[in-house]
Protein backbone atom coordinates (compact mmCIF):
# COMPACT_ATOMS: atom_id res chain seq x y z
CA UNK A 1 0.00 0.00 0.00
CA UNK A 2 1.42 3.14 -0.81
CA UNK A 3 -2.12 5.32 -0.50
CA UNK A 4 -3.60 6.78 2.67
CA UNK A 5 -4.84 5.54 6.52
CA UNK A 6 -7.11 6.96 8.14
CA UNK A 7 -8.34 6.37 12.30
CA UNK A 8 -12.10 6.13 12.03
CA UNK A 9 -13.99 6.92 15.63
CA UNK A 10 -17.95 5.89 15.52
CA UNK A 11 -20.75 5.27 17.90
CA UNK A 12 -23.94 3.19 17.42
CA UNK A 13 -22.73 2.55 14.02
CA UNK A 14 -22.19 5.71 12.62
CA UNK A 15 -19.51 7.44 11.38
CA UNK A 16 -18.15 10.56 13.93
CA UNK A 17 -18.89 13.58 11.84
CA UNK A 18 -14.97 14.72 12.00
CA UNK A 19 -13.81 11.44 10.87
CA UNK A 20 -16.04 11.84 8.23
CA UNK A 21 -14.20 15.31 7.36
CA UNK A 22 -10.59 13.55 7.88
CA UNK A 23 -11.65 10.41 5.36
CA UNK A 24 -13.07 13.53 2.64
CA UNK A 25 -9.99 15.17 2.81
CA UNK A 26 -7.60 11.78 2.74
CA UNK A 27 -10.07 10.93 -0.15
CA UNK A 28 -8.71 14.06 -2.48
CA UNK A 29 -4.75 13.10 -1.55
CA UNK A 30 -5.15 9.83 -2.42
CA UNK A 31 -4.44 10.74 -6.31
CA UNK A 32 -1.43 12.14 -5.56
CA UNK A 33 -0.02 9.37 -3.64
CA UNK A 34 -1.08 6.57 -6.00
CA UNK A 35 -2.31 4.57 -3.34
CA UNK A 36 -6.05 3.65 -1.96
CA UNK A 37 -7.89 4.60 1.16
CA UNK A 38 -7.78 2.34 3.97
CA UNK A 39 -9.34 2.82 7.74
CA UNK A 40 -8.74 1.46 10.67
CA UNK A 41 -11.77 1.08 13.64
CA UNK A 42 -11.36 0.22 16.68
CA UNK A 43 -14.12 -0.64 19.51
CA UNK A 44 -17.44 -2.34 19.58
CA UNK A 45 -19.53 -1.85 16.89
CA UNK A 46 -16.50 -1.35 14.45
CA UNK A 47 -17.37 -4.15 11.92
CA UNK A 48 -21.27 -2.45 11.33
CA UNK A 49 -19.53 1.27 10.81
CA UNK A 50 -17.23 -0.08 8.43
CA UNK A 51 -20.28 -0.71 5.77
CA UNK A 52 -20.75 2.97 6.31
CA UNK A 53 -17.20 3.76 4.65
CA UNK A 54 -18.40 2.84 0.91
CA UNK A 55 -19.83 6.40 0.31
CA UNK A 56 -16.03 7.55 0.95
CA UNK A 57 -14.25 5.22 -1.44
CA UNK A 58 -12.73 3.52 1.15
CA UNK A 59 -11.31 0.13 -0.13
CA UNK A 60 -10.54 -1.78 3.13
CA UNK A 61 -11.50 -1.31 6.49
CA UNK A 62 -9.18 -3.03 8.93
CA UNK A 63 -10.89 -4.19 11.96
CA UNK A 64 -9.34 -4.51 15.48
CA UNK A 65 -10.61 -7.75 16.58
CA UNK A 66 -9.43 -7.73 20.43
CA UNK A 67 -12.47 -6.67 23.15
CA UNK A 68 -9.57 -5.45 25.62
CA UNK A 69 -9.76 -2.32 22.99
CA UNK A 70 -13.18 -1.56 23.20
CA UNK A 71 -13.02 0.59 25.80
CA UNK A 72 -10.28 3.72 24.74
CA UNK A 73 -7.42 3.13 26.00
CA UNK A 74 -5.10 5.76 23.78
CA UNK A 75 -2.07 3.75 23.90
CA UNK A 76 -3.37 0.50 23.19
CA UNK A 77 -5.18 1.82 20.31
CA UNK A 78 -2.12 3.60 18.81
CA UNK A 79 -0.49 0.51 18.68
CA UNK A 80 -2.99 -0.86 16.44
CA UNK A 81 -2.04 1.48 14.27
CA UNK A 82 1.31 1.23 14.17
CA UNK A 83 1.01 -2.13 13.90
CA UNK A 84 -0.79 -1.00 10.61
CA UNK A 85 1.66 1.48 9.98
CA UNK A 86 4.38 -1.32 9.55
CA UNK A 87 2.02 -4.08 7.77
CA UNK A 88 0.44 -1.82 5.18
CA UNK A 89 3.34 0.68 5.04
CA UNK A 90 0.70 4.06 4.33
CA UNK A 91 2.06 7.21 3.10
CA UNK A 92 0.08 9.12 5.46
CA UNK A 93 -1.89 8.42 8.48
CA UNK A 94 -5.05 10.63 9.11
CA UNK A 95 -7.51 11.67 11.95
CA UNK A 96 -10.39 13.87 12.80
CA UNK A 97 -9.15 16.97 14.31
CA UNK A 98 -10.57 15.51 18.07
CA UNK A 99 -9.66 15.17 22.00
CA UNK A 100 -9.08 11.40 20.50
CA UNK A 101 -7.76 11.59 17.35
CA UNK A 102 -5.39 14.17 18.63
CA UNK A 103 -4.31 12.12 21.12
CA UNK A 104 -4.01 8.51 19.97
CA UNK A 105 -1.81 9.93 16.89
CA UNK A 106 0.74 11.87 19.83
CA UNK A 107 0.59 8.27 20.81
CA UNK A 108 1.87 7.13 17.19
CA UNK A 109 3.90 9.74 16.59
CA UNK A 110 5.87 9.62 19.83
CA UNK A 111 6.25 5.48 19.68
CA UNK A 112 7.83 5.74 16.15
CA UNK A 113 9.51 9.19 16.02
CA UNK A 114 8.10 10.51 13.47
CA UNK A 115 7.02 14.58 13.64
CA UNK A 116 2.80 15.06 14.07
CA UNK A 117 0.99 17.90 12.45
CA UNK A 118 -2.21 19.02 14.23
CA UNK A 119 -5.12 20.67 13.20
CA UNK A 120 -4.15 20.92 9.50
CA UNK A 121 -6.30 22.75 7.17
CA UNK A 122 -5.66 21.78 4.08
CA UNK A 123 -2.22 19.94 2.38
CA UNK A 124 -0.32 19.77 -0.83
CA UNK A 125 1.24 16.58 -1.57
CA UNK A 126 5.06 17.36 -2.83
CA UNK A 127 8.18 16.80 -1.59
CA UNK A 128 8.09 17.76 1.43
CA UNK A 129 4.24 18.33 1.90
CA UNK A 130 2.86 21.53 2.26
CA UNK A 131 0.31 21.79 5.30
CA UNK A 132 -1.78 24.85 6.23
CA UNK A 133 -2.65 24.55 10.17
CA UNK A 134 -4.63 26.46 12.77
CA UNK A 135 -2.47 27.76 15.52
CA UNK A 136 -3.26 29.64 19.01
CA UNK A 137 -6.98 27.98 19.01
CA UNK A 138 -7.57 29.03 15.75
CA UNK A 139 -7.02 32.43 15.70
CA UNK A 140 -3.76 32.05 13.46
CA UNK A 141 -3.14 29.57 10.33
CA UNK A 142 0.36 28.48 9.64
CA UNK A 143 2.02 27.42 6.57
CA UNK A 144 4.14 24.46 7.42
CA UNK A 145 6.28 21.58 5.92
CA UNK A 146 6.22 18.10 7.10
CA UNK A 147 9.18 15.94 6.01
CA UNK A 148 8.27 12.41 7.19
CA UNK A 149 8.04 8.52 5.52
CA UNK A 150 4.44 8.29 7.03
CA UNK A 151 2.88 11.62 7.43
CA UNK A 152 0.58 11.79 10.79
CA UNK A 153 -2.07 14.58 11.20
CA UNK A 154 -5.31 15.66 12.11
CA UNK A 155 -7.63 17.12 10.30
CA UNK A 156 -9.00 20.44 11.90
CA UNK A 157 -12.99 20.61 13.08
CA UNK A 158 -15.37 21.63 10.48
CA UNK A 159 -12.73 23.07 7.73
CA UNK A 160 -13.28 20.70 5.37
CA UNK A 161 -16.75 20.23 3.73
CA UNK A 162 -18.32 16.71 3.73
CA UNK A 163 -20.47 15.77 0.51
CA UNK A 164 -23.40 13.83 1.17
CA UNK A 165 -22.78 10.00 0.31
CA UNK A 166 -24.86 7.20 -0.87
CA UNK A 167 -22.85 4.42 1.34
CA UNK A 168 -25.60 1.88 0.13
CA UNK A 169 -25.25 2.62 -3.68
CA UNK A 170 -21.19 2.59 -3.25
CA UNK A 171 -18.57 -0.36 -3.46
CA UNK A 172 -18.42 -1.62 0.15
CA UNK A 173 -15.18 -1.85 1.38
CA UNK A 174 -13.34 -4.78 2.38
CA UNK A 175 -13.45 -5.71 5.98
CA UNK A 176 -9.89 -7.31 7.09
CA UNK A 177 -10.10 -8.42 10.35
CA UNK A 178 -6.78 -7.99 12.48
CA UNK A 179 -5.41 -8.88 16.07
CA UNK A 180 -3.34 -6.70 17.27
CA UNK A 181 -0.33 -7.24 19.87
CA UNK A 182 -1.18 -5.44 23.30
CA UNK A 183 0.73 -5.22 26.23
CA UNK A 184 -0.41 -4.72 29.67
CA UNK A 185 0.96 -1.44 30.24
CA UNK A 186 -0.57 0.08 27.02
CA UNK A 187 -3.80 -0.54 28.89
CA UNK A 188 -3.41 1.35 32.23
CA UNK A 189 -5.06 4.29 30.84
CA UNK A 190 -8.73 3.63 29.86
CA UNK A 191 -11.99 4.16 29.84
CA UNK A 192 -13.50 2.59 33.02
CA UNK A 193 -17.34 4.12 32.74
CA UNK A 194 -19.54 5.84 30.77
CA UNK A 195 -22.35 7.95 31.47
CA UNK A 196 -25.28 7.77 28.42
CA UNK A 197 -27.02 11.13 28.11
CA UNK A 198 -30.76 10.97 28.72
CA UNK A 199 -33.10 9.93 26.08
CA UNK A 200 -33.66 11.65 23.48
CA UNK A 201 -31.06 14.35 24.56
CA UNK A 202 -30.07 16.04 21.22
CA UNK A 203 -25.90 16.27 21.04
CA UNK A 204 -24.87 19.87 20.88
CA UNK A 205 -22.16 18.47 17.73
CA UNK A 206 -25.43 17.14 16.38
CA UNK A 207 -27.79 19.67 16.79
CA UNK A 208 -28.70 22.26 13.81
CA UNK A 209 -29.61 24.88 16.16
CA UNK A 210 -28.24 25.40 18.90
CA UNK A 211 -28.21 28.14 21.93
CA UNK A 212 -25.57 29.25 24.07
CA UNK A 213 -25.94 31.01 27.58
CA UNK A 214 -23.57 33.22 28.86
CA UNK A 215 -22.84 35.09 32.10
CA UNK A 216 -25.47 37.94 30.84
CA UNK A 217 -28.65 34.87 31.46
CA UNK A 218 -27.82 35.25 35.61
CA UNK A 219 -28.19 31.69 36.97
CA UNK A 220 -28.68 28.40 36.42
CA UNK A 221 -32.73 28.70 36.60
CA UNK A 222 -33.09 31.23 34.34
CA UNK A 223 -31.74 28.97 31.44
CA UNK A 224 -35.21 27.90 31.15
CA UNK A 225 -35.43 30.33 29.00
CA UNK A 226 -33.40 29.19 26.39
CA UNK A 227 -33.91 25.70 27.03
CA UNK A 228 -37.98 26.49 26.05
CA UNK A 229 -36.86 28.56 23.06
CA UNK A 230 -34.25 25.23 21.91
CA UNK A 231 -37.42 22.88 22.20
CA UNK A 232 -39.45 25.04 19.96
CA UNK A 233 -36.01 25.11 17.65
CA UNK A 234 -35.22 21.24 17.46
CA UNK A 235 -32.48 22.59 19.23
CA UNK A 236 -29.79 21.93 21.99
CA UNK A 237 -28.27 24.25 24.84
CA UNK A 238 -24.87 25.12 25.70
CA UNK A 239 -23.08 27.48 27.33
CA UNK A 240 -19.70 29.21 27.85
CA UNK A 241 -16.87 28.66 30.68
CA UNK A 242 -18.26 31.19 32.74
CA UNK A 243 -21.81 29.55 33.16
CA UNK A 244 -19.56 26.09 33.62
CA UNK A 245 -17.64 27.22 36.54
CA UNK A 246 -20.33 28.84 37.93
CA UNK A 247 -22.02 25.27 38.05
CA UNK A 248 -25.42 26.68 36.27
CA UNK A 249 -24.51 24.14 33.02
CA UNK A 250 -22.58 20.80 32.96
CA UNK A 251 -19.05 21.02 31.94
CA UNK A 252 -20.60 18.54 28.96
CA UNK A 253 -22.46 21.90 27.85
CA UNK A 254 -19.22 23.84 27.04
CA UNK A 255 -19.04 25.95 23.93
CA UNK A 256 -15.17 26.88 23.46
CA UNK A 257 -11.41 26.09 23.04
CA UNK A 258 -11.53 23.82 26.21
CA UNK A 259 -15.40 22.17 25.50
CA UNK A 260 -16.93 21.24 22.19
CA UNK A 261 -16.68 23.14 19.42
CA UNK A 262 -19.88 23.37 17.01
CA UNK A 263 -21.04 23.63 13.82
CA UNK A 264 -24.67 24.42 13.60
CA UNK A 265 -27.20 25.55 10.97
CA UNK A 266 -27.73 28.51 13.68
CA UNK A 267 -26.15 29.68 16.61
CA UNK A 268 -27.99 32.22 19.22
CA UNK A 269 -25.78 33.38 21.89
CA UNK A 270 -27.08 34.60 24.70
CA UNK A 271 -25.73 37.38 27.33
CA UNK A 272 -21.92 35.85 25.32
CA UNK A 273 -19.60 38.82 25.30
CA UNK A 274 -17.31 36.33 22.93
CA UNK A 275 -13.99 35.81 24.71
CA UNK A 276 -11.63 34.24 22.22
CA UNK A 277 -11.60 31.01 23.85
CA UNK A 278 -15.41 30.99 23.18
CA UNK A 279 -15.12 31.89 19.54
CA UNK A 280 -13.21 29.35 18.34
CA UNK A 281 -16.12 26.75 19.65
CA UNK A 282 -18.47 28.45 17.69
CA UNK A 283 -17.35 30.06 14.34
CA UNK A 284 -18.09 27.24 12.34
CA UNK A 285 -21.48 27.89 13.04
CA UNK A 286 -23.20 29.00 9.84
CA UNK A 287 -25.43 31.43 11.21
CA UNK A 288 -24.89 33.43 14.46
CA UNK A 289 -27.22 35.41 15.83
CA UNK A 290 -26.37 37.23 19.24
CA UNK A 291 -28.43 38.74 21.87
CA UNK A 292 -26.53 41.23 24.22
CA UNK A 293 -27.14 44.73 25.27
CA UNK A 294 -23.68 45.60 24.83
CA UNK A 295 -23.19 46.88 20.99
CA UNK A 296 -19.50 46.34 21.58
CA UNK A 297 -19.28 43.08 22.84
CA UNK A 298 -16.80 40.77 20.46
CA UNK A 299 -19.45 38.48 19.35
CA UNK A 300 -21.12 41.89 17.62
CA UNK A 301 -17.78 41.02 15.69
CA UNK A 302 -18.82 38.02 14.42
CA UNK A 303 -22.44 37.61 14.42
CA UNK A 304 -24.42 37.80 11.47
CA UNK A 305 -27.29 39.12 12.88
CA UNK A 306 -27.58 41.01 16.16
CA UNK A 307 -30.39 41.92 19.01
CA UNK A 308 -29.25 44.77 21.76
CA UNK A 309 -31.05 43.81 24.36
CA UNK A 310 -31.89 42.26 27.46
CA UNK A 311 -31.95 38.22 26.73
CA UNK A 312 -34.80 37.68 29.24
CA UNK A 313 -36.96 40.24 27.26
CA UNK A 314 -35.89 38.85 23.96
CA UNK A 315 -35.41 34.94 23.91
CA UNK A 316 -39.08 35.24 25.66
CA UNK A 317 -40.66 37.12 22.69
CA UNK A 318 -38.68 34.79 20.32
CA UNK A 319 -40.37 32.13 21.87
CA UNK A 320 -43.96 33.57 21.73
CA UNK A 321 -43.71 34.39 18.05
CA UNK A 322 -42.51 31.35 17.21
CA UNK A 323 -45.38 29.20 19.27
CA UNK A 324 -48.02 31.99 17.52
CA UNK A 325 -47.24 31.14 14.18
CA UNK A 326 -46.93 27.87 14.35
CA UNK A 327 -50.92 28.11 15.71
CA UNK A 328 -52.06 29.93 12.78
CA UNK A 329 -50.73 26.82 10.81
CA UNK A 330 -53.00 24.42 12.59
CA UNK A 331 -55.63 23.50 10.81
CA UNK A 332 -59.07 24.31 12.78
Amino acid sequence: MSGILVFVEHADGDIDRLSREALTLAASLVGATGGELEAVLVGPGAAEASGRLGGHDVRTAHVASDERLWAYAPAAWAAAIIELIGSRSPVAVLAGGSDRGNEVLAHVAARTGRPMAANVVSVAVADPWQLTRQRWAGSLLEDATLDADVHLLTVAPHVVSVAESDAAGSTQPTIATFQPAVHEPDLVARVTGHQAPEAGTISLTDARVVIGGGRGVGSAEAFATLEELASLLGGAVGGSRVVTSAGWRPHSDQIGQTGLRIAPELYVACGISGAIQHIVGCKAAKRILAINTDPDAPIMGIADYAVIGDLHQVVPAISAEIRRRAASRSPG
